[in-house]
């Protein structure tokens, strides 16, 4: 199930730091600037797990904007899975998940469409069809140097980060102190919940080379399968009582699901540099990740409630209808990139240049479902809903064969997003204060989008037989350790053979495939050119960096009309183009008070474009609707997000490598995307008359704000003696409050008060307790979110929240000698539920539960 953010590789190469960097976003060649300060002699002379967080404090301190990071090292803190769950431990930051695993970024509870992701300063695509936000659980975390999230952008980044700015880096060779490299580790691990076995590995090896070590080269493999299996309670999104339940409330729907599946990722990384001279250098970036999941989701569902007797307040008995179902899924992601660049000495300044071409790949070759079912009435159910999950349990025998087959569907998806794109960047130094300069440059972005869905559904030919009874097998019959009894199961190949045995059971069910497959069709082109011109202007303590940027897009977009003369072959036959002109003034300020304690602040402007199927102008008409027809229609004209901030910052470094820091945000977001959704009027729609139907589009709404404040502190207990100096804290909390207002919405503009802004969590934030000495390297973190709106309903009773989360992670360590280190950690262990609710707490939706893993193993570094 998709959650709010996947993963693979246990992400032991990535330190948890509260860091800013002044690098640009650009800069595909990243020399960290703690590193640059170890070079020039700079007091970083701490190693081991301590080093990343002392070139993070060091680089923090001198930095210029505002942002948070992750550096690799040798050795991982916690047990992070991937790049997303390691960047949910900062401050503002929290993730969308799937299948208990990390996947999108959400920073400060703005929806992960407005973060703006990129691989070594250039732009990521995003594989998937429905959206902007780029997938993070796709790049094995092996292979990562660095990430960087910017929270508040300058006039050299790309203006479409309302949410912020995250920065994926790789590896080069100019980063590491050896001349020559190896690194390789690998793990296996137990999963509570079904008993299985992860495991990964990875290797890395690199170094400098030349007469003067002026050639740089890395190469980085990554390996991982994670089997998994969860449990998902599917409970109901209407608590209404019922007409025959004597004013009882009563959840009109039970369902368990039972995923089992195994997520393979393979990845590679092939850098590699030339330092021509002190002043110019040559780099290239590729990589290449792939993701692969195969799932089988087993399903009983009760539902159609009537005849209610013996009622309670929370129990009673009625009749209802059972379904069995199984869908068998396997989706086939990949992502690769090659970019090159260089950085020179022209002019007195600098000039660095940067070009490259991705392109991500979303490929379902199968997603198909079968659904049995019974007659409306064929069960007597006893229902209790004095507890959560409640219970409902089948009281009469019923054969599998009163479960004849209802429907199947073969379901295929292939979306693709290409990238051309291109960068220069000029700095030069100007006579005013202390080593002041300008900076101004372009950007060409070239962005190729489309999506191609193949549907068709069957049901049940005229006078044929298909039960459960050709196909089930007894599986595990026991969910939620015991609780619920889960009951027969489909066998998918079993139906299968069933079919191809028996041709003309089914027959297609031509309006459904029809609508299904043409409506999610689209062809998307983006050509986005920006310039932009800032300064960096030092007076003594005081910092600051005034800059414009402008942007232009142009879209256009190709969708399909869908008629009753509309065929599964129909091309595109309904078009819409848009085209405007954006400016971006902003400004930042540092104010270094003493070396210790300095103030931040920023004021931004931003965009947030329209995802890609809001935009294609596909109408489709589906007249089998009741009580009539559904119009859904995309939407050309829709405007983009327009966004300014505001931030303020203070920060106290410790004596001994330690930090506390203390923000404020404000954002105000105009013209912000909800899904209208007006009853019963009349139009014409792809060459259609109706005199009443339902309508479902994108619209703008007016506006939305939100406004926060940031803590973070961290410390290292060196004041204590002995071996007590080893242990330290590090601890964050945001505390976040938005709305919107929805008064330009038709049939939304009656709610009274504001609504709150989807995926935004009022509290987060992450503890954690560490002792690092001696070659042994224990941490304890904690991690919470609180509740978030996912989906808006028509009343603030019917608007539907992810529940709050809390999940605890250990992570244990020994180096026995320098080039060899063992390691042990658990995930989840307060095995922490993805769960959802309608209105309150007490109408559940769905929960599903993960349970904890463990893993081992051992890394090597020479």
């Amino acid at each position: 199930m998709l959650q709010t953010l996947k993963a693979g590789a246990c992400l032991a190469a990535l330190i948890v730091a509260d860091l800013a960097i002044a690098t640009p976003a650009f800069a595909a060649d990243p020399a960290p600037a703690a590193d640059a300060a170890a070079e020039t002699g700079a007091d970083i002379v701490v190693t081991g797990t301590r080093q990343g967080e002392a070139k993070a404090i060091e680089t923090k301190r001198e930095s210029l904007n505002i942002v948070e990071a992750l550096y690799a090292n040798d050795v991982g803190k916690l047990p992070d899975q991937n790049v997303a769950e390691a960047v949910k431990r900062l401050p503002g930051v929290t993730v969308a998940n799937d299948q208990g695993e990390g996947r999108y970024v959400v920073i400060r509870g703005i929806n992960p469409n407005l973060v703006n992701v990129t691989l070594n300063g250039l732009t990521l695509p995003a594989p998937e069809p429905d959206g902007r936000q780029v997938k993070l659980d796709d790049i094995p975390s092996a292979l990562i140097s660095s990430v960087v999230v910017t929270k508040a952008i300058t006039a050299d980044q790309d203006a479409n980060a309302i949410g912020g700015a995250v920065d994926i880096r790789t590896l080069s060779a100019f980063e590491r102190k050896e001349k020559r490299f190896f690194d390789a580790r690998a793990a296996y691990g137990w999963a509570k919940l079904g008993e299985k076995h992860p495991y990964e590995a990875d290797a890395q090896a690199g170094g400098r080379f030349g007469s003067d070590e002026q050639f740089g080269a890395v190469l980085s493999f990554n390996y991982s399968r994670r089997p998994i299996e969860s449990e998902n309670f599917q409970a109901s999104t209407n608590w209404r009582a019922p007409v025959a339940a004597n004013g009882f409330v009563v959840p009109d729907s039970y369902g368990l699901r039972d995923y089992n599946l195994v997520r393979t990722r393979i990845g590679a990384v092939g850098n590699f540099d030339w330092r021509l001279s002190d002043t110019s250098k040559l780099w290239l970036r590729t990589s290449y990740s792939q993701f692969k999941d195969n799932e089988t989701r087993d399903q009983f569902i009760i539902d159609n409630q009537s005849a209610f007797t013996n009622q309670t307040a929370t129990t009673g008995t009625f009749r209802g209808r059972g379904s069995v179902r199984v869908r068998r899924r396997e989706e086939k992601d990949n992502t690769k990139s090659i970019a090159t660049g260089g950085s020179f000495q022209l002019g007195g300044g600098t000039l660095d240049l940067a070009g490259g071409w991705t392109r991500a790949q979303k490929r379902d070759p199968l997603r198909s479902e079968y659904n049995f079912r019974t007659g409306g009435t064929a069960l007597t159910v006893n229902y209790d809903v004095g507890q959560l999950p409640y219970n409902e349990t089948v009281t009469n025998t019923v054969a599998q064969s009163a479960y004849a087959l209802n429907s199947v569907n073969y379901d295929r998806r292939n979306a693709v997003e290409t990238l051309w794109q291109g960068r220069a960047d000029y700095t030069l130094p100007i006579g005013i204060g202390d080593d002041s300069s300008i900076k101004f440059g372009g950007k060409y972005l070239d962005r190729h989008k489309t999506n191609d869905r193949a549907y068709e559904t069957y049901g049940l030919a005229s006078g044929r037989t298909f039960t459960l009874a050709n196909v089930s097998y007894v599986g595990a019959q026991t969910f939620y350790d015991g609780a619920y009894p889960f009951g027969p199961r489909i066998g998918y190949d079993t139906a299968q053979a069933y079919l191809a045995a028996n041709p003309g059971t089914i027959a297609l069910n031509a309006a459904s495939s029809l609508n299904n497959a043409l409506a999610n069709d689209y062809d998307v082109k983006e050509r986005i050119v920006a310039g932009y011109a800032m300064a960096t202007l030092n007076f003594g303590g005081l910092t600051l960096l005034p800059g414009v940027r402008v942007e232009n897009t142009r879209d256009k977009s190709k969708a399909k009309l869908i008629t009753a003369a509309s065929t599964l072959t129909q091309d595109f036959n309904s078009f819409g183009s848009k085209n405007y002109t954006d400016f971006f003034p902003s400004l930042s300020a540092r104010w270094k008070i003493t070396q210790a304690f300095m103030l931040r602040g920023a004021v931004t402007t931003s965009i947030g474009r329209p995802n890609y199927p809001d935009l294609a102008p596909y109408v489709s008409v589906d007249t089998t609707t009741t009580p009539r027809p559904t119009i859904t229609l995309g939407n050309p004209g829709l405007k983009p997000y327009k966004a300014w901030g505001a931030d303020l910052a203070a920060e106290l470094y410790l004596p001994g490598q330690g930090l506390i820091s203390v923000g404020i945000f404000y954002k105000h977001l105009d013209n912000p995307i909800y899904t209208q959704s007006v009853i019963n009027t009349p139009g014409t729609y792809a060459g259609q008359t109706f005199a009443a139907a339902d309508l479902v589009q994108p619209l703008n709404a007016d506006r939305a704000t939100l406004r926060g404040i940031e803590a973070n502190f961290q410390k290292r207990f060196d004041f204590l003696p002995g071996a007590l100096n080893g242990f330290g804290i590090a601890a964050n909390f945001t505390h976040v409050t938005g709305h919107a207002n929805m008064g330009s919405i038709p049939g939304v503009a009656a709610r009274a008060g504001d609504i709150p802004l989807f995926n935004q969590s009022r509290d987060s934030g992450t503890a954690q307790v560490f002792y690092e000495k001696y070659g042994v390297a224990v941490r304890v973190a904690y991690t919470y979110r609180s509740k978030y709106l996912d989906t808006l309903g028509t009343s603030a009773a019917t608007d539907q929240y992810t529940d709050k989360n809390g999940q605890l992670d250990v992570n244990a360590s020994y180096q026995v000698t320098p080039q060899l280190t063992f390691f042990a950690n658990a995930t989840n262990l307060t095995d922490a539920p993805w769960r959802r609710f309608i209105g309150n707490r007490d109408q559940l939706v769905e929960r599903e539960r993960y349970d904890y893993t463990v893993r081992g193993g051992a890394q090597l570094h020479f």
